[in-house]
């Protein structure tokens, strides 16, 4: 008998991106374990140190693990906590540069769906064709813009 170990073929997502904090915002929230640490040196200069060391660790944790994720899977598109169905969606437009900064401020409409994260200067916008939804637009930042289009023009019907 022979075992097949991935029989679905839509088994992986088209894709998938982590829209993880920039080091630099890594390395200021890390900056606070110091500065706690300072508190604790009364007590002792040993316990200062793991207490900092704890604080900085924690932190630097816990802003990677409450990152928002970019999913495209089967027939859904997931940015963050949202979700929906691609047959709702539109042509996505990938932009970069001065445009991604225009749609990210000017012409960001005020009735969309937006996951912007700083540092990350790709952005994709989608427009939502369904009437039924309030959302005009999916705005959503992407390190690589083309590759969300793409994964979600192939999740369309």
């Amino acid at each position: 008998m022979r075992l097949m170990q991935n029989p679905r073929t839509d088994a992986r997502p088209l894709y998938r991106e982590r829209l993880a904090p920039s080091l630099r915002l890594l390395a200021t929230v890390a900056l606070a374990g110091p500065m706690v640490s300072l508190i604790f040196v009364p007590v002792g200069s040993t316990v200062a140190l793991v207490i900092g060391g704890a604080v900085s660790a924690i932190l630097v944790l816990g802003f990677i693990a409450m990152t928002p994720v970019v999913l495209v899977e089967g027939t859904v598109l997931r940015a963050g906590r949202a979700h929906i169905e691609a047959h709702h969606l539109g042509e996505p437009v990938a932009l970069t540069g001065e445009e991604a900064t225009h749609a990210r401020g000017p012409g960001l409409p005020a009735n969309g769906w937006h996951l912007i994260r700083g540092g990350i200067d790709g952005i994709v916008v989608v427009p939502n064709i369904d009437p039924d939804d309030p959302v005009e637009t999916w705005t959503i930042s992407s390190r690589t813009p083309d590759r969300l289009a793409a994964a979600i023009r192939a999740a369309r019907p």
